[in-house]
């Protein structure tokens, strides 16, 4: 076989400096032969990493797999069934990593990094809370005397640097209103802040990685094709750009930087670029599909209807006065399983509103005026349902969740392997219900099997999390900019080491 290769690379050298014509004949008779041969090279080469070096700068370039080409579904069928990981095996691979965490030692020593082993330690030495705190629900907290103790560390001791290259409008340019408004809300709010940003890079704790995965998806990836390549490569052109220009990226190889990215191919185009070693704040947080738990921060989906307003009609009807046990309305595509929601579940029951998309107004009662209204009809279960389900589209992650809790609606998840948001700092247990996507079946005796004191809990939960889930046109302590910070911050906190 070696024989064979080494004459073939000899003859294939005499075809490229004499006959140029052979070398198209030649391709495609090779072409031709492993088509119908069935033959597949082994993954093992096509999965290989090349690292680029640049000068005094090493970083991982995309890594060669057909995969980088095209769009799938995530439904799509897989040949070798996948873990499905419950909220039980995700907290344990939580509380492992932060125990034995996979520590970076930086190629060089810097102050900060005392300043980051001074928090560490101070988190996880925080005294225990024993009088009753009036400004946390406790129940909604994984730990809440670590929570408050590492974001008041965060306060005192965290710098931000932003990166000023880039050019618009992927980066630099964010937008406030759609399905992806996360990344563009943090974008502008990390951009304009006078409480963590800082221009000297040397005093920075964190660097962030201003870009918009929907405005690149936008500009190299239009409507109709499905190349992820230029995107990895506008993305491994930047990382090449600060890393020549700045000394940063190469003290830690790039684990101190940090990125937020809410489209369906954000994590698909950092997984396959120079980027995935950065901490990656993502909406679609798949445990399948590449998220890292301890390093990796789930990205709150906050679908932004009013940029204006971002917290315009929420809240929602006291617990008491919701009628409805169940509500989903959505439009169902191929997505598997909200068509299976439907089909189970519509005009099943008539406590559950179970259908696809709704007509967009409907009329209704004026409780006060006794006269008819027309309202939002989707909104309007939201605030009217003890239950909202909140069922995976493409991707693990749906705007639903998110509203439910505007709305005050509990969440009842149905989306295996997904990473709720704020993971590391929330106990979702407290506030939601999540349920396995093969017990749609179920889900009506599952609801009805919560008795009525512990749904009025995990109302409260919905009520007392909300803060930490909505923008303000000015960071307040404690929303949703300071809590994704945080998440990243602490998460940094967990991978730094100088010996």
């Amino acid at each position: 076989m070696a024989s064979g290769l080494s004459q073939l690379s000899k003859a294939w050298k005499i075809a490229i400096s004499s006959k140029p014509l052979l070398i198209i004949v030649a391709g495609l008779l090779i072409f031709t032969l492993i088509e119908s041969q069935n033959f597949i090279l082994p993954s093992v080469i096509s999965s290989i990493q090349i690292p680029i070096q640049l000068g005094q700068t090493m970083f991982q370039p995309a890594v060669l797999d057909s995969s980088n080409t095209t769009e799938t579904n995530s439904t799509t069928p897989v040949s070798q069934a996948k873990k499905i990981w419950t909220l039980s095996d995700m907290d344990d691979l939580l509380s492992k990593n932060r125990a034995s965490p996979q520590i970076q030692i930086p190629h060089w020593p810097s102050k900060v990094d005392q300043q980051m082993l001074y928090a560490r330690k101070e988190v996880e030495n925080a005294p225990s809370i024993l009088k009753d705190e009036q400004q946390f629900y406790k129940p909604i907290y994984r730990n809440l005397s670590t929570f408050k103790r590492s974001y008041e560390l965060m306060e005192k001791i965290l710098k931000v640097y932003v990166y000023i290259e880039g050019k618009k409008p992927v980066f630099h340019e964010p937008f406030y209103g759609g399905l992806y408004a996360s990344e563009g809300w943090f974008m502008k709010q990390m951009e304009e802040s006078a409480e963590f940003r800082v221009d000297d890079p040397s005093m920075a704790h964190l660097f962030y990685l201003p870009f918009s995965s929907k405005n690149l998806r936008k500009t190299y990836c239009p409507p109709g094709t499905h190349s992820k390549r230029i995107m990895i490569r506008h993305l491994d052109n930047f990382t090449e750009l600060v890393s020549t220009k700045y000394p940063y990226w190469n003290r830690t190889d790039g684990t101190d930087h940090f990125l937020t990215g809410c489209h369906d191919w954000a994590h698909k185009v950092t997984e396959k670029s120079s980027m995935h070693i950065a901490i990656r704040a993502l909406c679609t947080s798949d445990m399948n599909l590449g998220f890292e738990i301890g390093k990796d921060v789930p990205l709150p989906a906050t679908k932004i209807r009013y940029s204006a307003h971002p917290q315009f009609n929420i809240g929602g009807k006291p617990a008491e006065e919701r009628t409805t046990l169940a509500f989903f309305a959505g439009h169902i595509g191929g997505k598997s399983v909200r068509l299976s929601l439907v089909e189970y579940w519509e005009n099943k029951d008539p406590k559950m509103v179970i259908t696809g998309a709704l007509p967009p107004l409907m009329k209704v009662i004026n409780s006060s005026t006794n006269k008819p209204m027309m309202l939002n009809s989707y909104v309007h279960y939201m605030k009217s349902s003890k239950f909202c389900i909140s069922p995976r589209g493409f991707e693990v992650w749906s705007p639903r969740l998110m509203e439910a809790i505007f709305y005050g609606c509990v969440p009842v998840i149905l989306s295996d392997n997904f990473v709720p948001p704020l993971f590391e700092v929330l106990n979702w247990s407290e506030f939601s219900v999540i349920l396995p996507e093969k017990d749609v079946p179920k889900l009506r005796q599952a609801l009805m099997d919560i008795p009525h004191w512990r749904y009025l809990e995990l109302e409260r939960g919905v009520r007392e999390v909300r803060r930490h889930f909505v923008w303000n046109t000015n960071p307040v302590k404690y929303d949703i900019f300071h809590m994704i910070l945080h998440s990243v911050w602490l998460n940094r906190l967990y991978q730094i080491s100088t010996q």
